[in-house]
């Protein structure tokens, strides 16, 4: 019987035991027991906290999901300009983080399995609103809403592209941080581009 309270602790344990199993072995090759020996629990512990393997793994994309989204709100404040926010928005995608080559690896996996996969395609599909949203709603300060829309579709596509060739050619953190400014350009041209 696990001790009381220390659900938090092992939940995490396994999440981040998972990362490292996927950048290790792919999606496909991780397993349950894969999984139990990285974090040093026993594999029983998998199924009484997540249900089974899927279960570990949507709590997996839950977390990296997470800590993109509290990149972003621990920059942002009530006195945040759009064009702040923007940047802010582009930095979290490009965070530390999100530069690790488990996270990377892991990420990757995740969305080539989403195709085949209606949960995690669900989850992707939360990912990707949620950046659309948080792009459109700074974006829709600065010009038309039908701009707005055109520019947050438009900087979405260019981020996670950016993100993707840094990832698929192995670079460096300064290919990472080169993409990144490649990125806030690109914002900052289509506000002036389409900005009222």
């Amino acid at each position: 019987m696990p001790k009381v309270g220390m659900e938090p602790v092992r939940r995490e344990q396994l999440i981040k035991a998972t990362i490292e199993s996927v950048a290790e072995l792919g999606l496909q090759g991780t397993t349950i027991n894969s999984i139990s020996k990285k974090a040093g629990l026993s594999s029983g512990i998998i199924s009484h906290y997540f249900g089974g393997k899927q279960g570990l793994i949507e709590a997996t994309v839950r977390y990296l999901l997470s800590s993109l989204k509290y990149s972003l709100m621990a920059q942002v404040t009530d006195t945040t300009s759009p064009q702040q926010r923007l940047m802010y928005i582009v930095e979290a995608n490009f965070a530390l983080v999100q530069q690790r080559k488990d996270t990377t690896r892991t990420w990757l996996s995740f969305w080539a399995q989403s195709m085949h996969d209606p949960e995690l395609h669900r989850l992707q599909n939360v990912n990707s609103k949620r950046l659309y949203s948080n792009l459109a709603s700074s974006f829709r300060q600065l010009m038309s809403v039908e701009h707005a829309k055109l520019a947050a579709q438009l900087s979405a596509a260019m981020i996670d592209g950016l993100w993707l060739r840094a990832v698929l050619s192995q670079s460096d953190k300064d290919q990472f941080k080169h993409s990144e400014q490649l990125a806030k350009q690109y914002v900052r041209s289509l506000i002036s581009q389409y900005g009222a």
